[in-house]
């Protein structure tokens, strides 16, 4: 898949070798930066969540059809994941996540200066792009970087960027565009990527790929038992999580008889978790895989399934809704790091096929838990959010211990 060797500190290093290996500052360099992309990307993502209502305003479109905005950067992302490591060939891939910074910039650039929605659509289409490439190299990436059996430790601190943006985003555009307006904050999500895009140039290690990738040698992963379980995984874990969690404020708010300030809170608490989450998450993954995915599902599921039996109690609700973020956390490190064990030979076709599960899981999540909550009450989502993560505890005693 790729070669062998890489430089850090300007030594060769062996990346194809399973022993632990200590961290140099140079390590950390590398990996920082990738966290700081992810931030920079998430934020811009998650960023429409705080400026629906003024960005529909000037625009002059609905909220509904503002919203479709990330919509348009999912969906991109979904088709993008299963090309990008196809596309980009032989190139080293320094050269393409710096690539990816710069798209990401553009595309930021052009939704805070869109002058009518189809602008904005395309700005937030290119997002997609640099999404879904960046995520669909990181484990390869950072694998290469800190050696096979610290993987778990590497992507906890790339996937922290995520907590980090999930938790700052939303709230800080809301705040930035009542102050100065939307296309500022915006514009400012653009500047994430730049200082992201500098760190990669001063950071990572010459990244050369001695072979390309088809879409062959992508679909031929799933025929791998241990791929196929890896991306069940995620499709199950993620459409339960996908589906209770966007609608958890009805709950809270029907169910608990919690305030918007008090919601305000326990989310920011279901953040602050699943920063400690994405620790936790690194540290079992490393150690023992399949523990790993059955400690993320079992609380998820525990903290969904109690929510549901005993949400009415305030004090509980609050620990519950903690609990479930520290579950959160885990997952985008567990689940990436589960999948690549069963691919470590092909770490980037194993990387777009990630992308693409999670993708899937979002978006049949959000409209499963749309139906449930219409249909059925705001505690249905919930409900079936527990169901899946039995489901994937299940699975995870299927695998082999690592």
């Amino acid at each position: 898949m790729t070669d062998t060797t890489s430089q850090l500190d300007g030594s060769a290093i062996e990346l194809d070798s399973n022993a632990p290996r200590p961290w140099s500052p140079a390590t950390w360099f590398a990996v920082v930066s990738m966290a700081a992309t992810s931030f920079a990307l998430v934020s811009a993502e998650f960023l429409p969540a705080g400026l629906l209502t003024p960005m529909a305003r000037d625009l002059g479109v609905s909220e509904g059809t503002a919203g479709q905005v990330v919509t348009a950067t999912a969906s991109v992302g979904a088709v993008t994941a299963l090309l990008s490591n196809v596309l980009i060939g032989k190139l080293n891939r320094k050269t393409v996540l710096v690539g990816l910074s710069a798209l990401a910039i553009a595309s930021n650039l052009l939704a805070a200066l869109a002058t009518d929605f189809w602008l904005l659509l395309l700005g937030r289409a290119g997002l997609g792009v640099a999404l879904s490439g960046f995520w669909a190299l990181s484990v390869a990436v950072v694998a290469r970087m800190v050696g096979a059996n610290a993987t778990g430790r590497g992507m906890a601190i790339v996937t922290l960027g995520v907590s980090l943006a999930t938790i700052a985003a939303p709230s800080m555009g809301a705040l930035i565009s009542e102050w100065i307006g939307w296309r500022a904050a915006t514009a400012m999500t653009a500047g994430l990527a730049v200082v992201a895009m500098l760190l990669q140039i001063l950071s990572l290690p010459s990244l050369p790929a001695s072979a390309s990738n088809s879409l062959s040698d992508v679909f031929r992963l799933t025929k791998r038992r241990t791929v196929q379980l890896g991306m069940l995984a995620i499709l199950l874990l993620m459409t339960g999580h996908f589906a209770g969690s966007v609608y958890v404020r009805p709950f809270l708010e029907q169910v608990t008889l919690l305030g918007a300030g008090s919601i305000a809170v326990a989310l920011f608490g279901f953040g602050i978790a699943a920063v400690v989450g994405n620790v936790v998450g690194g540290r079992l993954a490393d150690a023992d895989i399949r523990m790993a995915l059955t400690v993320t599902a079992g609380l998820m599921m525990f903290a969904t399934l109690a929510l549901v039996l005993w949400g009415v109690n305030s004090a509980v609700a609050f620990a519950l809704v903690t609990l479930w973020g520290l579950a959160f956390g885990m997952a985008p490190v567990v689940l990436p790091t589960n999948l690549s064990r069963g691919a470590s030979d092909s770490l980037e076709s194993a990387g777009s096929l990630m992308v693409v599960s999670f993708q899937v899981a979002i978006s049949i999540g959000a409209v499963v838990g749309g139906y449930l909550v219409d249909g059925y009450g705001p505690s249905a989502p919930l409900t079936l959010t527990a169901v899946l993560a039995s489901a994937t505890i299940v699975l995870a005693m299927t695998q082999p211990r690592s």
